[in-house]
């Protein structure tokens, strides 16, 4: 059976009674080399411990069984889970776990299911869950690498450039704790059914050294949040929506210059360093 090979998919799908779920954003690959490229480009080998979120009916798990020490492939729908037991039938190094991955302990799962592995995340995510499971893939911290196929819009975000229409928070946030890598694009025609968009393959490493050293993970992403609230608005606008309770105008303007900043700029334009030298200078100013 070939798990990409639409008219097999259609009859394994058959077999089971298996419909697909608009709200769970279910579509199924028709293009092997899809896969495997994306389990390739996890670096995925006998020393590690690959986790997987929604494995649908199991093309990428297959490849990623045929690389990893050990697959663990947490699936939402329920509906799935029989069809998955034929068609990961073949590899013992699999564990499906029925659940949300949203709700369960990643690094816990992670170090419970992979002992001895190294740990990667592996997935083609749903759209509508995207953000919040890469936020929960970084924030879990055991990850060497995490490799996800994305709508292209999103994938763009998180690898954009300061200045650029793409560039936001997120992108911040991803840049901030990992060194994101824009791979590779696939076509809405590899998927059952198609999709209304194209995705693309990003690959994540988390640094191992911090990127900036002037203040905590907390201020400074207090600061972003502020500067990206209104994008529409200066920085110095954002930032007194966000501090005017306890630093005037004036004092904003200070750290501003403080940290090498014109007066007229906005949020979009700054990268790390800026953003942590202007965090520094807004905490020297609250004292």
């Amino acid at each position: 059976m070939d798990l990409c090979n639409s008219n097999d998919i259609k009859a394994l799908l058959g077999r089971h009674g298996f419909r697909f779920s608009k709200s769970m954003g279910q579509n199924f690959l028709i293009q092997g080399w899809v896969p495997r490229d994306i389990a390739d480009a996890s670096g995925a080998d006998q020393t590690c411990g690959a986790l997987e979120i929604g494995p649908g009916i199991g093309p990428l798990t297959v490849q990623l069984a045929q690389r990893a020490g050990k697959v663990a492939a947490i699936e939402l729908d329920r509906d799935l889970l029989p069809i998955l037991g034929e068609t990961l039938a073949p590899y013992d190094n699999v564990t499906v776990i029925p659940g949300d991955a949203m709700k369960l302990d990643l690094a816990a799962l992670a170090a419970e299911q992979f002992p001895g592995l190294t740990p990667v995340a592996c997935a083609n995510l749903p759209y509508n869950i995207t953000t919040p499971v890469i936020t929960a893939l970084i924030e879990a911290g055991c990850f060497a690498s995490i490799t996800v196929m994305i709508q292209r819009e999103v994938a763009k975000r998180i690898c954009a450039d300061p200045g650029t229409s793409d560039y936001g928070a997120f992108s911040l946030f991803c840049q901030y704790y990992t060194t994101p890598e824009y791979l590779f694009e696939v076509p809405p025609e590899c998927f059952l059914p198609a999709p209304k968009v194209t995705s693309a393959v990003i690959r994540l490493v988390p640094r191992t050294e911090p990127v900036q050293t002037l203040v905590d993970e907390k201020r400074f992403f207090r600061v972003v949040k502020a500067s990206f609230a209104q994008r529409r608005k200066t920085l110095l606008n954002g930032l007194s929506a966000a501090f005017g309770d306890k630093l005037s105008k004036e004092q904003l303007r200070q750290a501003m210059a403080a940290a090498g900043l014109p007066e007229e700029v906005r949020g979009e334009k700054l990268g790390i360093p800026e953003f942590a030298a202007l965090a520094h200078a807004i905490q020297a100013l609250e004292g």
